[in-house]
């Protein structure tokens, strides 16, 4: 597909979608919403891992509030539902992991968009910021639902009422992320991460994904049936043979992904 607003390439198992509006400081359009979400379900088929990062100095400033069809104004609760829904719920549905490689700015949409990724890798000069007051808004994108179960509801208030910038070192410090990077070392560094996951259990990795999220609601009970019901399944994998091999042999393990 030929894309407009993002670049889309895999290499070696690794899908990397790049916001690219740098002009615009990658906001999210119409079009680059739908773009994200195909891009994201495609990456679900024929990468291991997926890393969606932004071109130029940010990585997503929000909603592009220029943004308009036919002069009309937006339609929020239209767009969040038709729009945003569709794009995050593809990426948080993606069967392979997904990292966000947060490499500057991650303001309001942007940053929940950041944020639906199973694994936030940030520069230590990035930060996010739940913008949405400043205009008369709330969170939303998911900001309400990511924001509270990574950092607890206190942070999250005082995230969406204040509206202050939270740095890469306090998101990671506080649960929102996983890491703040040195700068220098980024690239380098989220390569690693996604080459580590495109050569691990692609199954187990899907599983672990659905494990972790469905402990929200499940009772100890609920969820210990769960994590038997989906070992027996990763047990039967090709992938759980050769790790186990690979450990009795005292050899780095050759996942296939199945």
């Amino acid at each position: 597909m030929d894309y407009q607003t993002i670049t889309y390439v895999v290499t070696d198992g690794v899908a990397v979608l790049t916001l690219n509006r740098p002009d615009k400081m990658n906001a999210l359009n119409s079009l680059m919403r739908a773009e994200i979400a195909e891009a994201a379900r495609t990456a679900g088929t024929e990468a291991r891992v997926l890393v969606v990062t932004g071109a130029g100095r940010a990585f997503c400033s929000g909603q592009d509030l220029s943004d308009r069809v036919n002069g009309a104004e937006i339609d929020l609760e239209r767009t969040l539902r038709d729009e945003y829904g569709p794009m995050l719920r593809a990426l948080y549905d993606c069967p392979v992991p997904v990292i966000s490689a947060v490499n500057g700015a991650a303001a309001g949409a942007g940053a929940n968009l950041a944020l639906a990724a199973d694994v936030v890798i940030a520069t230590e000069s990035s930060y996010f910021l739940q913008a949405f007051t400043r205009i008369a808004l709330i969170p939303d994108a998911g900001g309400t639902y990511w924001m509270t179960r990574g950092m607890g509801a206190a942070k999250a208030m005082g995230a969406a009422l204040f509206a202050d910038k939270i740095t890469a070192r306090q998101a990671a410090d506080w649960g929102l992320i996983w890491e703040a990077v040195a700068d220098a070392d980024f690239a380098a560094h989220w390569q690693a991460r996604a080459a580590h996951l495109a050569a691990g259990p692609t199954l187990a990795y899907a599983k672990v994904k659905q494990a972790i999220r469905a402990s929200w609601d499940n009772s100890l009970s609920d969820q210990l049936d769960l994590e038997g019901r989906l070992q027996g399944e990763v047990g039967k994998s090709r992938d759980f043979r050769e790790g186990v091999l690979a450990f009795l042999e005292k050899r780095p393990a050759k996942f296939e992904g199945r």
